[in-house]
């Protein structure tokens, strides 16, 4: 279980958010949403470890987060604003460090993109890059999934799909958690408004 009890960020000498409290559980989900600068991607950069909080206290399992960085690390995954695709490699070799051929094989039928394993990322339309870098997410086997905008550039159909990826990841017992503008297709997730 993730636990945030009481965060607070500051962002220069801006107070972005305080006092932010909540659980989830194991399989749970929980949206992040609120106008732009709410605080919302600073609240995700924090769950990640990319920030300190400025109070408050963030535990994993009844474990400070902060006292062992590289396994909390280990166990998250993150999805920002930025597909970070290497656009002179194809898309299977822009996968290649986070699985075995099989996997790569699988984490690319997942998002519909066999077809294209062997083009190279520049010519990837910005829906299909978006989808590479989903496909990240279930080879990094990582129980924490922190997603920023993640449906951004997606058709409806690329968006069910990730509805799968996302029903898989909780059934195994997986975290997934999301700032968005849009529906995302986590059933039963929790949210939590920032202002």
């Amino acid at each position: 279980m993730l636990h945030a009890e009481g965060l607070a960020a500051l962002r220069g000498e801006r107070l972005v958010f305080e006092r932010l409290s909540f659980a989830v559980p194991a399989g749970g989900a929980l949206l992040l949403v609120g106008p732009n600068g709410s605080g919302k991607s600073t609240l995700l950069r924090l769950l990640a470890g990319l920030l300190r909080p400025d109070a408050g206290r963030l535990t994993w399992g009844g474990e400070d987060v902060l006292a062992d960085p590289q396994e909390h690390a280990a166990r998250t995954a993150y999805l920002g604003h930025l597909d970070a695709i290497k656009p002179g490699l194809t898309a299977a070799e822009n996968l290649r460090f986070w699985g075995t051929e099989a996997a790569i094989a699988t984490a690319l039928a997942a998002v519909d993109l066999t077809r294209l394993a062997d083009l190279p990322a520049r010519m990837l339309s910005a829906g299909q890059k978006r989808r590479l870098a989903i496909a990240r997410l279930p080879l990094a086997r990582a129980a924490l999934w922190l997603l920023d905008e993640p449906t951004l550039g997606l058709d409806a159909k690329a968006v069910g799909r990730f509805g799968e990826l996302l029903a898989l990841h909780r059934a195994g017992g997986g975290i997934v958690i999301a700032a968005t503008h849009l529906p995302l297709p986590l059933p039963g997730a929790a949210e939590l408004a920032l202002v």
